[in-house]
């Protein structure tokens, strides 16, 4: 099993390495060029060192579509719950060089979501944190998904704080539907912990809406928090109803277990 910290490390280093080898061969391949006509066209020395840097320059090339490949097969894995398979594939793709920082960056990413789907919050926060300090991914599709993965993580950690300043960075991009269903869910949980139960009830409908869009124990969850807001704010026909909703969806029992707080839905009925 790979650690965070060593896949942090090693990232960085094979990211500063990947720089100082690409100015290398370009480096390299400028002064082949420049020494051409010094040598004269009789001589075949620049020629066979152009072909060094283009041969070194397909091999580096070939490693790195290898270990993107791993990193984009390790995502169905995770997804199909094979967290093993998941982890070998991922820790030969941090351990293997590439030239790509994007590859790199991506085989971070991909344990970062490995460890939130094995619910280590810890690791998956420094996961993400990682992945955002580089330009290159932060605002792309990848720093979208780890600013969601890290808001989560930090909510579950209980650092209100940082939750809310992901949430904040979230708002001000363009996200995409699957995105914006799950911002959806982690700002509910992150508005039932602080207690905005009124905020929650902001457009309900069209909330609920988004919410029937997610996964079985997300749509639940949110729907549950949901109905616990409606009662709150003294709405009980909206708490009944998605009340019901929830119960059609998941066993209360494991539902609750995530969130004691929505027992409170359930023993008023007792």
């Amino acid at each position: 099993m790979i650690s965070a910290e060593h896949a942090i490390t090693r990232t960085r280093r094979d990211l500063v390495l990947g720089t100082a080898v690409k100015w290398t061969l370009l480096a390299t391949a400028v002064l082949a060029v420049l020494l051409q006509p010094i040598l004269g066209p009789g001589s075949n020395a620049a020629t066979a060192l152009l072909f060094v840097v283009g041969a070194v320059w397909i091999v580096l090339t070939y490693r790195s579509m290898r270990s993107s490949r791993l990193a984009a097969d390790s995502s169905s894995l995770i997804a199909a719950g094979q967290f093993d398979a998941a982890e070998q594939q991922i820790a030969q793709g941090v351990r293997s060089f590439s030239i790509s920082r994007m590859v790199k960056l991506m085989n971070l990413h991909q344990l970062a979501m490995l460890r939130h789907a094995q619910n280590r919050w810890q690791e998956s926060a420094a996961l993400c944190r990682a992945v955002l300090r580089q330009k290159a991914a932060e605002q792309g599709e990848m720093g979208r998904s780890s600013r969601l993965m890290l808001a989560e993580a930090l909510l579950e950690l209980g650092d209100l704080h940082g939750t809310y300043q992901n949430l904040m960075k979230l708002y001000e991009q363009r996200l995409t539907l699957r995105e914006a269903l799950s911002l959806l869910g982690v700002q509910l949980d992150y508005m039932a912990r602080v207690g905005a139960w009124q905020a929650m009830m902001s457009g309900l409908p069209q909330r609920v809406e988004l919410a029937e869009l997610l996964p079985t124990m997300p749509a639940a969850k949110a729907q549950a928090l949901l109905a616990l807001a409606a009662r709150r704010c003294g709405r009980g026909d909206w708490a009944q109803w998605l009340r019901r909703r929830v119960e059609l969806l998941v066993d209360v029992q494991a539902l609750c277990a995530q969130r004691p707080m929505l027992w409170e839905l359930w023993r008023s009925e007792e």
